[in-house]
């Protein structure tokens, strides 16, 4: 028997920009332990889903205790296979990821829902589950408390890193829109400038 995990938190912003800053959240400084990314298959089907998969490499430091149990040139990486599925229609982002070595010490399934809900258009619902298990014999169930343990660190830091991207995109964004707004004033003074010819003015008898 696994360990399970659940939650649900509201991202105050809208759905579309959850589903930008997802993108664009790596790198960040609250993920550095995610190394690199790839994508390995895109694809939209004919109802407007946009499938796609990608691989990522992250560190996996193991906790002391292990480190003596299991041999010294256990693989310090942990490639990640996250397949997503943005259904724009529904404003909804699926994502279910797992770790394709290391499988026998430890596997970690991990499924997200980001959904826009239509009577709330600034926030985003966000929903993740998570299923930890081991097949070391005697060693199981120490190593699922481990992993559970990691998992809430590393979503936290998630958090933080998603958050990260938004207010990047959202200062962009305002950066952007001041930028506009300066060329409009600009123009707007340039056109309200007297010109500099000098006119004889107008005689009325």
């Amino acid at each position: 028997m696994g360990k399970y995990f659940f939650n649900e938190t509201d991202i105050r912003s809208a759905w579309e920009n959850v589903l930008t800053a997802f993108w664009q959240r790596y790198p960040n400084p609250y993920s550095t332990h995610v190394l690199t990314e790839d994508v390995v298959f895109r694809e939209v089907t004919p109802d407007n889903c946009l499938l796609s998969r990608r691989l990522l490499t992250k560190t996996n430091r193991l906790p002391r205790w292990a480190e003596r149990i299991f041999p010294g040139n256990l693989a310090r990486s942990v490639y990640i296979v996250e397949d997503s599925i943005v259904d724009p229609n529904n404003r909804r982002l699926t994502t279910l990821t797992w770790n394709l070595n290391h499988s026998t010490l430890m596997t970690v399934v991990e499924r997200c829902v980001f959904h826009g809900e239509r009577d709330r258009p600034v926030w985003t619902r966000l929903t993740r589950e998570a299923w930890i298990s081991s097949g070391v014999f005697g060693l199981s169930r120490p190593i699922q408390e481990f992993g559970l343990s990691r998992f809430k660190s590393n979503q936290i830091k998630a958090m933080k890193g998603l958050e990260h991207a938004l207010s990047k995109l959202h200062l962009s964004a305002a950066q952007s829109h001041h930028g506009d707004a300066s060329k409009d004033t600009s123009e707007k003074a340039k056109n309200l400038t007297p010109s500099s010819s000098s006119q004889k003015p107008q005689e009325f008898v």
